[in-house]
């Protein structure tokens, strides 16, 4: 099998996870066009650019010591990561906000809780993009690490993009707000990518932080939500 072959079959696995929201999504019957999936995916995905850039330009060399490891896994990995992602995510609202202005002649609004958990589930979107992009770039170097990343990579990115994604829906309106998720999700991305360093117990650890940090995510645009409360909050359209 060719090279081409093989990177396009790793992005089909590592696409696995973004499938799996997309119909899980469609169950809970939470309103959104495809478009806006994918333009979200793809937001996630670009994000994955700017942050190899901000890690290579933040490549400085530490001692090992505890200020080098902290720097490394809190600063130069988490901290560039979640800051492309919160500038993308910035761009993707401007973009989605004028084409709905541009579609939406009533003037219809919708309650700021409304806008946050939508922001929160665009931010979820565009973490499983960035892990789509990253898994497969780091499984073509080693198709052994790919299955764990599907699993733990993924759901600390959509965590950390959920909490993104509410930041930057409510950087505005309320900095405080904004400014306390963007450091729990840069924290969480830390201390997970420390934890996986570490063997033995930690990494079990590593897991329950994923998995937590992804289910309070999932609460945050669900919670108290039935299908039929959807369309109530938004009557005459979908997510777009």
């Amino acid at each position: 099998m060719s090279g081409a072959w093989v990177l396009i079959l790793l992005i089909l696995l590592s696409s696995l996870p973004a499938l799996v929201v997309f119909l899980w999504f469609k169950l809970a019957k939470y309103q959104f066009t495809t478009a806006w999936f994918l333009f979200a995916l793809l937001t996630g995905a670009a994000a994955f650019v700017p942050a190899l850039f901000l890690q290579n330009v933040l490549d400085f060399s530490f001692f090992h010591n505890r200020a080098g490891v902290f720097y490394e896994h809190f600063v130069r990995i988490a901290f560039s990561e979640e800051l492309s992602r919160l500038l993308m995510l910035l761009v993707f609202f401007r973009i989605n906000a004028f084409f709905s202005h541009s579609r939406n002649s009533a003037g219809e609004q919708l309650s700021s809780v409304n806008v946050v958990k939508k922001a929160t589930a665009a931010g979820l979107v565009a973490g499983l993009g960035f892990a789509l992009l990253e898994n497969a770039t780091l499984a073509a170097s080693d198709i052994n690490v790919l299955p764990l990343r599907i699993v733990l990579a993924t759901a600390i990115h959509g965590a950390c993009g959920a909490r993104m994604g509410a930041a930057a829906a409510m950087l505005h309106s309320n900095k405080g707000k904004a400014i306390l998720r963007i450091f729990s999700a840069i924290a969480i991305h830390g201390v997970y990518n420390l934890l996986v360093d570490i063997p033995g117990f930690s990494q079990i650890a590593a897991i329950l932080i994923a998995v937590s940090a992804l289910s309070t995510a999932i609460l945050s645009i669900f919670g108290g939500w039935s299908g039929d409360q959807m369309k109530e909050a938004m009557p005459a359209r979908k997510l777009s």
